[in-house]
């Protein structure tokens, strides 16, 4: 099995291709061993002194480390996912508690913003999401008040230096061309 490595915007995170699917269905963000434990191979990457972060999408894998040297635990993060794979264990336990959210705010918009806001999803979804998936990253919506977007990144989005530069240059200029309303965008 060869596992392809590349580098991220963010100098804390590395994105790992197993070539093969990893995870069908919605991007996963673990950012503690606790949330980890409904992923088998993210709590094989948890146990790795260093990591903090591993974020599951649908034919990568991201790691965040704290100040550990790459140079120190990228071998034994090549041997957790590929042990992982050919092991046949699952990506994610069916029928465990997902605590991944228990945290996380529900979308908030007042109904009157409801095709404003499918707009917004959509454009997300077609133009901004592929491209932060390729940085090992993902962006979720979380809400849209009073012209301001607020979005909730992971992965190798989270804690990215350029993240500020990507929301303020990047996505909120494509959103306030296309949709009539959006004056901002916000990290939660």
């Amino acid at each position: 099995m060869f596992i392809q490595t590349e580098a991220t915007p963010n100098p804390a995170t590395l994105k790992f291709l197993p070539g093969r699917d990893v995870l069908v269905g919605e991007p996963r963000d673990f950012r503690s061993p606790e949330a980890a434990s409904i992923s088998p191979l993210a709590m094989g990457l948890f146990a790795i002194s260093g990591v903090n972060g591993v974020f599951l999408g649908s034919d990568f894998i991201s790691v965040t480390k704290d100040d550990t040297n790459w140079a120190h635990i990228k071998p034994a993060i090549l041997g957790v996912i590929m042990d992982h794979f050919l092991s046949g264990k699952p990506v994610i336990v069916e029928g465990s508690a997902d605590v991944t959210n228990l945290d996380e705010v529900e979308e908030f918009f007042d109904e009157s913003d409801a095709e404003t806001v499918e707009v917004i999803k959509e454009l997300l979804a077609t133009r901004v999401r592929p491209a932060v998936a390729m940085d090992g990253g993902d962006i979720i919506f979380k809400g849209f008040r009073e012209g301001q977007v607020f979005l909730h990144m992971q992965g190798a989005c989270s804690g990215c230096p350029s993240s500020t530069a990507t929301l303020k240059s990047g996505i909120e200029n494509l959103l306030r061309h296309f949709v009539p309303g959006v004056e901002g965008v916000h990290q939660v």
